[in-house]
């Protein structure tokens, strides 16, 4: 694969990024080593998980992968903290002080982060949420210190409104201070509301954007055939948040996705993926593979040339640029909780 630049640090990442949100869930421990050394020989060098990912045992069992194989240094190693957290997969603290942007949080999570992977230094912490009620300079102080520290190389956010970004940045300006060199946003062919904002902000301001959920929780993979009857062991039985990711509008529009693909010789995620990987402003969209072959599929459009503007106008025309059939911003704590009309 060939690499990115990560904004304007001079580190250079995978055009995609293995995500570990499942590792020490529904993917156990095997199976999740298997996925990263497996991504790791496909080109993969981008690595991120976070604090709150399954009470830990995520980070743990990356760190525990890397070092045990003594692969450490091949990767840009990405975590995130400021979710609240007790250590119990699925339960969130009810002490607040232990989640949001707080300087007393962000330091205390940083040491028992490294202590999880095994590391000495996280090459990018990011703030998992933004934390509107505390100082950006709370925030980007804390952050600050722990590079000038070496315990963390660069910095970056996850899903903030553009107009945050740049005033962290802009205080990070004002300072001296470490800077957000990426955001982490939701964004695939379901929802395509940041190419309205926050795309030409990150390509003005040198920012990396690192797509979550690039095959919408797994809609756009073929996995969802109605709304109404969800896979037994997908995120949106077992999670209503996730359900109201599960549209009626959003299954159509991945049928019609699915035809696009089939006519161009690719499987659905595919298609899905290749057009995200080459969207103006991505750097590495993150993939969260359960299984080999789903990793083994993500990998093969390492090679693929961009797709085609026949195709990619077909694409526009299943989701119109800058608009939305599912609401991937619904856990953001920013955004109107919207709901989609229902397709016709």
């Amino acid at each position: 694969m060939d690499l990115r630049p990560l904004g304007g640090t001079g580190v250079r990442v995978s055009p995609l990024g293995l995500g570990a949100l499942n590792f020490g869930g529904s993917v156990d421990e095997k199976i999740a080593a298997e996925l990263v050394l497996t991504a790791l020989d496909g080109g993969v060098n981008f690595i991120d998980t976070a604090d709150m990912y399954n009470g830990g045992e995520s980070e743990r069992i990356v760190g525990q992968v890397l070092n045990r194989t003594g692969r450490r240094d091949e990767v840009v190693l990405a975590t995130k903290v400021g979710m609240p957290t007790t250590g119990d997969p699925g339960k969130p603290s009810p002490d607040p002080n232990m989640g949001g942007g707080s300087r007393r949080h962000i330091i205390r999570a940083c040491e028992a982060s490294l202590r999880r992977l095994g590391t000495d230094r996280i090459d990018l912490y990011q703030l998992h949420r933004p934390s509107f009620d505390i100082d950006p300079e709370e925030t980007l102080r804390a952050f600050d210190d722990l590079v000038s520290m070496g315990k963390v190389v660069n910095i970056g956010c996850s899903t903030h409104p553009a107009w945050f970004v740049h005033e962290c940045l802009s205080v990070s300006e004002r300072h001296g201070w470490a800077r957000y060199v990426s955001e982490q946003p939701p964004y695939n062919l379901l929802d395509r509301r940041i190419e309205n904002e926050l795309v030409p902000f990150a390509k003005r301001h040198g920012l990396a954007i690192l797509p979550w959920s690039p095959l919408a929780g797994g809609v756009l993979a073929g996995r969802y055939r109605s709304v109404d009857s969800p896979p037994a062991d997908s995120r949106a039985a077992n999670d209503v948040r996730w359900r109201e990711r599960v549209t009626e509008p959003g299954v159509a529009a991945a049928r019609e996705v699915a035809g696009i693909a089939s006519e161009a010789g690719l499987t659905s995620s595919q298609l899905a993926l290749l057009w995200l990987r080459d969207q103006p402003g991505v750097t590495s969209p993150i993939i969260g593979p359960r299984t080999l072959d789903h990793l083994r599929d993500a990998l093969a459009i390492g090679e693929l040339a961009p797709l085609d503007d026949a195709i990619l106008a077909a694409l526009d025309a299943v989701v119109a640029p800058g608009t939305y059939v599912t609401d991937f911003h619904n856990r953001s704590g920013w955004t109107p909780r919207t709901r989609v009309a229902p397709s016709s």
